[in-house]
């Protein structure tokens, strides 16, 4: 029995799991998204539920003008004595923090703040005798780079009652590996104790095509720390680029042990599509599960020179958990938008300050208000989205929305950040119902921080009536489709350039979002869209693989 890589599709970075019992649980980064930092559960490793959020109240943490690619980066999940402990950075907004809870679906505490953290990437380790310490992503000694892309590896003492570190901190590793290489990078750091050697792991190289994953040793929790010789134990970066179906970007790992004694690691990766060698990706990093190997005392992920499969055999866990399967393999399912709440897996640019939307205002349909914010902007528009999950994929809707000038309109996007988007929509033109394709533009000089690429005058039929809405991507293209009154699909427009939104051009660390997207463009409105359903396919190609 075989699972299929990646065990969470779409943009999930940065995996970190612990296991309490029989349990399984896991958290990603979430950037500007809210909300934040969503915790699953799991009794295999392989099927995954969403439980709940960390950061799911607005007065947790301040959103407010953050960049999409800021914000939460990189919590790290760990679990001792009844309390689980969520430790994070959160980047342009105040620093270090630690969160807990005794039930991981939460609630989860406010955020402690640590200030005396001087990096990222905070992480817990809870010895056998009890102590507790706090491991870091910091600046070089005495803040002084010998190169461009030096940091250090620190370690605090850490105090569970009172939520601070304690003691002086101690450098374990400076630069990385070998630092006669002028390693990069250091990060993302994880401790675990095997017999009576305390082990390190770091993500090393960057998060782009040359990350990997390294580990060093030491008898002393404090060091030092002993690199082996057979780093990196994870990456793909020696592997020829042009390679079918590749995997890239691989690091970032987070380490666990079964009941029965077995290791594992979660770690992120990416799935580029054609042509292999650009390295285009648009659904972000994606969480991968990979059997860990020992030999002489060390762990190994991946050798070298082999590739990440797409498929391992089963981990022999006691359970396997059956669930709703949105995370991995073929994806499909379709929200109809009429229970009382939102599913939890629809996401927020930034977390809102009021509520613009509801489920109760015409019962069946989730009810969007128009409101002058935009997605060009660093604010909380009225956006609600979903990941894209596989390159192959289409999101479409049914929408009833009536625009009362050009300034207003409402429908689908499909975003990436603040720059690059694109936005299919129902406004007017010229006194005419028409729907319109927008990109953004990232220009100074633009009012809307968008363009139009085509527009079509509605036919009388789906003047006033509803409108469905299509995104469909196939890799390395989008393809814009609307229809009224359940009839043929009409294609807007076909075959628009997909790499305008990966990472690679758009920058930053996050995937593309499906999302509903209502707006008026700077202006006041009292108009609101309604939205019937939402409906997702993808396409995992691995399974072909």
């Amino acid at each position: 029995m075989e699972y299929t890589n990646p065990i969470l599709a779409g943009f999930h970075p940065d995996p970190s799991i612990c296991r309490v019992g029989e349990d399984y649980y896991l958290v990603n980064s979430t950037f500007a998204y809210f909300p934040g930092i969503p915790v699953f559960h799991s009794r295999d490793l392989v099927n995954w539920k969403l439980i709940g959020y960390v950061i799911d109240r607005p007065d947790q943490l301040d959103y407010d003008s953050l960049g999409v690619s800021r914000g939460i980066f990189a919590p790290a999940i760990r679990y001792y004595d009844g309390t689980f402990y969520v430790t994070c950075t959160f980047v342009d907004g105040g620093g270090n923090f630690v969160c807990t809870a005794r039930n991981p679906a939460g609630p989860w505490s406010k955020p402690v703040w640590l200030p005396q953290v001087n990096g990222i990437d905070p992480s817990l380790f809870f010895d056998t005798d009890g102590k507790a310490y706090l491991v870091h992503n910091s600046v070089p000694p005495e803040g002084k780079p010998l190169y461009q892309g030096q940091r250090t590896i620190r370690l605090f003492g850490f105090d569970t009652g009172r939520l601070r570190v304690i003691g002086d901190e101690r450098i374990l590793v400076n630069g990385g590996t070998d630092i006669k290489e002028n390693p990069i990078w250091i990060e993302g750091p994880h401790i675990f104790k095997v017999g009576d050697h305390y082990y390190l792991i770091c993500a090393q190289g960057g998060t782009a095509e040359n990350h990997s994953e390294v580990v060093f040793k030491s008898r002393d929790v404090w060091g030092p720390y002993v690199s082996f010789d057979g780093n990196p134990i994870l990456t793909q970066r020696d592997l020829n680029p042009d390679r079918k179906n590749p995997i890239t970007c691989t690091g970032h790992a987070d380490f666990v042990e079964t009941q029965n004694g077995t290791w594992w690691s979660v770690f992120l990766g990416c799935q580029p599509y054609p042509p292999y060698e650009k390295d285009y990706y648009n659904t972000g990093r994606e969480t991968f599960l990979a059997p860990v190997t020992w030999k002489d005392g060390w762990p190994t992920i991946i050798p070298h020179g082999q590739t990440v499969s797409y498929h391992y055999p089963y981990p022999p866990t006691p359970d396997y958990m059956k669930d709703e399967l949105r995370y991995s393999g073929d994806i499909e399912y379709i929200d109809n938008l009429d229970s009382k709440t939102l599913d939890p897996h629809w996401e927020f640019l930034r977390a809102p300050r009021g509520r613009w939307y509801s489920l109760d205002e015409k019962p069946g349909w989730l009810a969007i208000r128009l409101r002058p914010e935009t997605v060009s902007e660093t604010v909380n528009p009225s956006f609600l989205g979903r990941r894209q999950q596989q390159a192959h994929s289409s999101a479409s809707t049914t929408m009833d929305f009536i625009p009362s000038g050009e300034n207003e309109k409402a429908g689908l996007i499909v975003f990436q950040n603040e720059t690059h988007f694109y936005y299919l929509c129902k406004s007017i033109e010229n006194g005419e119902p028409v729907v319109e394709l927008y990109k953004s533009v990232g220009n100074e000089d633009s009012q809307t921080g968008m363009e139009l690429v085509s527009a079509q005058v509605l036919e009388s039929n789906s003047r006033d009536g509803d409108l469905d809405l299509k995104i469909e991507s196939m890799g390395s293209t989008y393809s814009f489709l609307y229809r009224s009154s359940r009839g043929e699909w009409s294609t807007l427009k076909d075959s628009i350039d997909a790499s305008f939104l990966s990472t690679k051009v758009a920058g930053g660390f996050v995937g593309c979002f499906y999302a509903f997207y209502a707006t008026s463009l700077g202006k006041p409105s009292e108009n609101t869209a309604y939205f019937d359903w939402f409906k997702y396919k993808g396409i995992n190609e691995a399974n072909d693989r």
